[in-house]
């Protein structure tokens, strides 16, 4: 089964290919990344997103995550990520970063809606699960 695109009015959310692995450590390996997330770790290596990208196929075959690129239509450089790293029994926990330059401008609200909508249809999601650390006020 192969993961297919989502497109919303702004953004295209594709999977991450190896190719994303410098621009992933560029985006998620600034601190103020790590410090918004549960699980981005500081510093962030090209080799890890590497590790991290090959996880992401077998999971979606297995329904039990799912993980996307965020990319804005027309230009196909990574500005963050948006996932449902647990997905199981109809619920789902929501994931998602974005690198600094992005912030403000509303893409992990329509990448978010893309990716549940998504799962609503094709992966039985019923129950969305969102949480977010104290001091990430945006989120």
């Amino acid at each position: 089964m192969i993961q297919p695109n989502i497109e919303t009015r702004r953004l295209i959310l594709r999977p991450f290919c190896d190719n994303d692995a410098p621009r992933i450590a560029e985006l998620a390996g600034q601190k103020i990344i790590a410090d918004m997330t549960a699980s981005v770790p500081h510093p962030y290596e090209p080799d890890m997103a590497i590790a991290w990208i090959s996880t992401h196929q077998s999971a979606f075959e297995q329904k039990s995550a799912v993980v996307y690129a965020i990319t804005l239509q027309g230009d196909n450089r990574i500005i963050g990520a948006v996932s449902f790293p647990q997905l199981g029994n109809g619920e789902g926990t929501l994931g998602y970063w974005l690198g600094v330059p992005f912030w403000g401008n509303g893409y992990a609200f329509e990448a978010a809606k893309g990716l549940i909508d998504y799962c609503k249809a094709n992966l039985g999601l019923r129950v969305v699960h969102a949480v977010h650390l104290t001091e990430n006020t945006r989120s």
